[in-house]
């Protein structure tokens, strides 16, 4: 499972955000941000995220489903269809229409470890049934992914084929 703000994981599921920029975790400092596996759960997570960091309305709509604290739900997967580094500034602010966070956000992250790249992974997004899980203690922690036993199948695509293809295309654009 990969972990994600709760307004990005609502943003990929209403189609808004089709990209992850990620450079990893404070616990992953000696590796940086490593894609664990192309297809993978979507966990949401609540800490962090301010109105500030988002150019989006999603942190109010967001916070009306929170789970209750012990448990999480989960609502999403999501599959790569594309990845690669983006160690430009200019094309990080091309990349503005895949993604929700703040210029300002993106420019903080991109300015803690400047020798690191942000890695940008294209996702292909899947709305599943509702999955409600205990949070268990080895969840919490500034790390990107989380081990689980739940599998990512079926569920209803966020876009159709064609709308994902013409905004891989842009993306690859941007980023090649």
């Amino acid at each position: 499972m990969l972990k994600e703000w709760s307004t990005v994981v609502g943003a990929l599921e209403a189609g808004e955000q089709l990209v992850i920029l990620r450079k990893g975790g404070i616990m992953e400092t000696a590796s940086g941000f490593l894609l664990e596996s192309h297809k993978f759960l979507l966990y949401p997570t609540w800490e962090h995220q301010t109105e500030q960091n988002i150019r989006k309305p999603f942190l109010c709509h967001m916070q009306r489903k929170r789970p209750p604290p012990d448990m999480n739900t989960i609502t999403s997967y999501a599959q790569v269809l594309y990845e690669c580094d983006v160690d430009s500034d200019d094309t990080i602010e091309q990349l503005e229409d895949f993604h929700i966070w703040s210029r300002e956000y993106i420019m903080s992250r991109r300015a803690w470890q400047p020798q690191r790249p942000m890695r940008a992974v294209f996702l292909k997004v899947f709305k599943i049934d509702p999955i409600t899980i205990p949070i268990l203690s080895e969840y919490s922690g500034c790390k990107s992914w989380l081990d689980s036993d739940t599998t990512c199948d079926g569920g209803q695509p966020v876009l159709s084929d064609k709308q994902i293809k013409l905004q891989l295309d842009k993306f690859q654009s941007i980023v090649s």
